[in-house]
């Protein structure tokens, strides 16, 4: 079976571990998944990931959930740009999350990068998902 949405997976994934109180979590490998996992390793949401290859050419991400005080580290995290709706943004339109708490994640022409680096490299893009 084939996937639509291979980003949207990995953060129901996420999502799902978080509320089971789980360590760590597996996801298929890919370019896209492994910027975003880079943005959010930066951003200070996850603990870290590694990729482990398998026989056959496939690769999975582990990814190493965080949290503090019991709680994950990730109160929410929603995709906003769908394969059946698109969301693109200039840059004077890039959307604070939780005023300025949360990290909003771009797909720009010089890569996939949170809200405040895209604001300071004054490039917009797809918007991929929303973090708080």
């Amino acid at each position: 079976m084939t996937m639509t949405d291979p980003l949207g997976d990995m953060i129901t994934r996420i999502r799902n571990a978080q509320m089971r109180k789980k360590t760590k979590v597996s996801t298929p490998a890919s370019k896209l998944r492994g910027n975003l996992l880079e943005v959010l390793k930066s951003e200070g949401y996850i603990r870290g990931f590694a990729k482990v290859d398998f026989d056959g050419g496939k690769s999975e991400y582990e990814i190493e959930l965080k949290y503090f005080d019991g709680q994950p580290v990730i109160r929410e995290i929603s995709r906003v740009s769908k394969p059946g709706r698109r969301v693109y943004t200039s840059v004077d339109n890039i959307p604070r999350v939780a005023n300025g708490l949360g990290v909003t994640i771009l797909s720009t022409p010089k890569g996939v990068m949170a809200d405040h680096a895209a604001r300071e490299a004054n490039v917009g893009g797809e918007v991929l998902c929303k973090v708080f």
